[in-house]
């Protein structure tokens, strides 16, 4: 990278924390802000290790403050209106010609908050929600969907590349969110079909792996497919995104869709299949564990 910047990060988690270690490597000086003091100090414990220079600070605003990015990965809606838009929040403290990139799966009515809020103060806005979980994050190859305008986006690109596999402007602000909407959409269906695919072939008797070499090569073949299938015929699911965060995001793709006039029927049941799984205790669960709620299913109406 030829051009280095001051940064903010707001956010410090599984995915934060590896997106921030990235562009402290490409050089960039940074500063960072995360609500947890503890997950803060291990990070920053991390990072002293490779010999990396990451500013901890004690409120968004004094992480955003100078800044010319502001990045921000917390947890929904609510998270990010509180270390952007809160008391001492970092758009109170960026200044006029910055730019905010919110890489949170957020509602695409808090994009367009953000948009105008921004817009409001002179200050560029991306709605950049990401793909590929925590190995992505971890390995620089997210799949990012940004929503806003050219000139945020040709200033932005270069940067979010120390951690990107794939970075894709799909249109206005809130577009991004949305893509991350559908993404979360096509997630959802793949594993309700594929749970009841292999509780047929265990149902039938069938050999799982032979099933999964004649099938994975074919029209069926999906990310779900190849990188769990296993692991739900293992019984398997204490990794990955959480049940939580998925029924989150459904959530949000649903209320986009109903403010559409749009139908989202197998959505709605996959999401309602995950609020089961919840009841049982299984929030922090691999979204895969679909298939337990569809097992315990199938066995009781026999």
């Amino acid at each position: 990278m030829s051009e280095t910047h001051t940064l903010a990060f707001l956010g410090l988690g599984v995915m934060g924390g590896p997106m921030t270690g990235h562009l402290a490597r490409a050089g960039h000086q940074l500063r960072a802000y995360n609500r947890s003091r503890e997950r803060a100090r291990r990070w920053s414990d991390a990072w002293a290790g490779e010999g990396l220079d990451v500013a901890l600070q004690p409120t968004p605003a004094e992480a955003a403050r100078g800044a010319d990015i502001v990045f921000v990965c917390v947890g929904n809606d609510e998270d990010v209106a509180q270390v952007v838009l809160g008391e001492d929040g970092a758009l109170a403290a960026m200044r006029k010609g910055a730019l905010l990139v919110d890489h949170t799966t957020t509602s695409a009515d808090m994009a367009r908050r953000l948009g105008q809020e921004c817009a409001e103060r002179g200050i560029g806005f991306i709605d950049a929600p990401v793909s590929g979980g925590q190995a992505g994050a971890e390995n620089g190859q997210l799949a990012i969907m940004c929503g806003g305008p050219d000139e945020a986006m040709t200033r932005a690109m270069p940067v979010m590349d120390a951690y990107a596999k794939a970075v894709v402007h799909v249109g206005p602000v809130g577009a991004g969110q949305t893509a991350k909407m559908a993404n979360q959409v096509c997630i959802a269906g793949v594993l309700g079909g594929l749970s009841e695919a292999i509780r047929l072939a265990q149902g039938a008797g069938l050999d799982l792996d032979k099933t999964y070499e004649a099938i994975s090569g074919a029209a069926a073949q999906s990310w779900q497919m190849d990188n769990r299938w296993k692991t739900m015929v293992a019984d398997e699911f204490d990794f990955g995104f959480a049940i939580d965060w998925m029924r989150k995001d459904l959530g949000y793709a649903l209320a986009e869709a109903n403010r559409l006039g749009l139908s989202s029927p197998v959505t709605a049941l996959v999401d309602q299949f995950y609020a089961d799984i919840q009841a049982q205790g299984g929030n922090r669960l691999d979204t895969s564990a679909l298939i337990s709620r569809l097992l315990k299913a199938s066995t009781t109406s026999q």
